[in-house]
C-alpha cells in the first residue's frame, strides 16, 4: 500500500481534495493511505511552542528544528521519501509525480511562519519541493496537490490508465483542446477532424493541436520537446502541412 504521512499544524485542513473523487475511492478500495500528524503535539512546555524567534534578528518566527526532529523520528524509517514544500525548493513537475508514485510512499512536511531550521533539514535528508514562484501561507495547499499528483498516478487510483497517457506533460508537450457533446455550442462546432472516425488522422491533428499550444504558452517546454524529439517533430511537421 502507498503510505502518505502529512506533518502539520492544522490537521484540519486535511483531506480536503484528498478525500473526494477518485482519491477518496482508491482509499476506500485500500490503495492508499493517509496519516495525519499534529505538529503541536510535539511542541515544548505548556503551551506546545513549535517556533522560535530567528537567529541574527528579523520578521516572523522560525519551525524549531527539536520539535520538526522529534516529530519526523516519531514515525517508522521506512525509506519513504520526506517532502517539505518550500518556495526555495526545486519546482515540483509531472516527472516528480511520476517518480513519487513509484516509491512506497511520502512524508511530507508542511511548513508554517518564516521557516524551517535549517539543521532539520540537512539532518533528515528533506526533499525541498516547490510549486511555483509564489508564496503561501504555509504547506499544506501544497502538500494536497503534491500528493494528489503522486497518487492518481499509482495503479488503478485512476481507473482509466490509458487517459493518464495523453495529458499535459506526459509526451513533453500540453495537451490538446478538448471536446464533447453538444456538436454546436453558442455557434462553435466541434472540429470535423474529430467526428471523422479516422483514427490516424485524428491523432496527428491532436499532436499538431498539442505542439502548437505548447510553443505558444509554453516556448521553454517547447523547445526541450524539439531537442529531445527532432525527428518526430520534423516528420509530423511534414505529414500535418
Amino acid at each position: 500500500m502507498f503510505k502518505v504521512t502529512v506533518i502539520t499544524l492544522y490537521p484540519e485542513a486535511f483531506p480536503g481534495p484528498l478525500g473526494v473523487s477518485i482519491l477518496a475511492r482508491g482509499q476506500a478500495a485500500g490503495l492508499w493511505q493517509l496519516d495525519i500528524v499534529d505538529l503541536r503535539e510535539f511542541g515544548l512546555g505548556k503551551h506546545h511552542k513549535v517556533d522560535a524567534p530567528p537567529a541574527g534578528g528579523g520578521p516572523g518566527l522560525v519551525l524549531r528544528a527539536d520539535v520538526v526532529a522529534a516529530a519526523l523520528d516519531s514515525l517508522p524509517d521506512d525509506g519513504r521519501r520526506v517532502l517539505y514544500p518550500s518556495p526555495r525548493g526545486k519546482p515540483f513537475c509531472q516527472a516528480d509525480a511520476r517518480r513519487f508514485a513509484k516509491g512506497d510512499g511520502l512524508v511530507v512536511l508542511c511548513g508554517r511562519f518564516e521557516g524551517l531550521d535549517e539543521r532539520v533539514i540537512q539532518s533528515r535528508g528533506l526533499e525541498e519541493v516547490s510549486l511555483g514562484d509564489f508564496v503561501l501561507a504555509g504547506g499544506e495547499v501544497a502538500a494536497q496537490a503534491i500528493i494528489e499528483a503522486s497518487v492518481r498516478l499509482r495503479p488503478e487510483v485512476a481507473g482509466n490508465q490509458a487517459s493518464l497517457e495523453e495529458e499535459s506533460f506526459e509526451n513533453g508537450l500540453l495537451e490538446y483542446p478538448l471536446y464533447t457533446a453538444p456538436a454546436i455550442f453558442e455557434g462553435q462546432e466541434i472540429p470535423d477532424i474529430l467526428r471523422s472516425g479516422h483514427h490516424q488522422n485524428i491523432a496527428k491533428w491532436r499532436l499538431s493541436q498539442s505542439k502548437e499550444l505548447t510553443e505558444a504558452r509554453r516556448p521553454d517546454l517547447y523547445a526541450l520537446y524539439t531537442l529531445s524529439k527532432p525527428h518526430q517533430t520534423s516528420e509530423m511537421d511534414d505529414d500535418t502541412d
